[in-house]
């Protein structure tokens, strides 16, 4: 059962990474297209600086869960490096205490968005300044409600790995 949830969950966070990547290039053509515009014809893309933080968000809660499932989550490791090659039990022990409390805070993430993204849902909030540019509030919530939510099976399953082995030849070290 184990192996199906992490089956399923690696397509989904392989498929909402290529979804960040497609974001990253978009966000590139607007950035272009403002330089271009404001550069050539002095005429800037007025919702520049809006769009960029919208899709800030949607690119780290899109890519978050495929970087947590193949291991390259950046954190420091010189502590626990050192203590897996020294008492490689306590080390993967230790590694394993770690992802719990990432699933905690991830499983908090989405405890904290899901009600404000059900209130932007409803209230149909935007940001921006109107005449403009404004977009509504709920995708960006909905997103980090959905990426904080993989994320939190992403740890999971490492907890879980002893259970169900290793998904890839890159989680066998790990």
């Amino acid at each position: 059962m184990l192996d199906i949830v992490r089956k399923v969950a690696d397509g989904i966070a392989i498929a909402a990474n290529a979804l960040g990547t497609f974001v990253v290039i978009l966000l590139v053509a607007v950035v272009n297209y403002d330089i271009i515009a404001r550069g050539v014809f002095n005429r800037p893309f007025m919702g520049a600086v809006e769009v960029v933080q919208f899709t800030m968000v949607l690119i780290v809660f899109l890519q978050l869960p495929d970087v947590i499932r193949v291991g390259r989550l950046t954190r420091s490791d010189g502590a626990l490096g050192l203590l897996a090659t020294r008492a490689p039990a306590k080390g993967r022990l230790l590694s394993r205490a770690i992802d719990l409390m990432s699933a905690i805070f991830m499983g908090l993430v989405v405890y904290a968005m899901w009600p404000e993204f059900l209130e932007m849902w409803h209230s149909q909030d935007y940001f921006g300044v109107p005449g403009v540019f404004t977009a509504p509030w709920w995708p960006v919530k909905l997103v980090i409600v959905f990426g904080a939510a993989l994320s939190l099976v992403h740890f999971l399953l490492h907890v879980a790995r002893p259970l169900i082995g290793p998904a890839n030849e890159m989680d066998s070290g790990a």
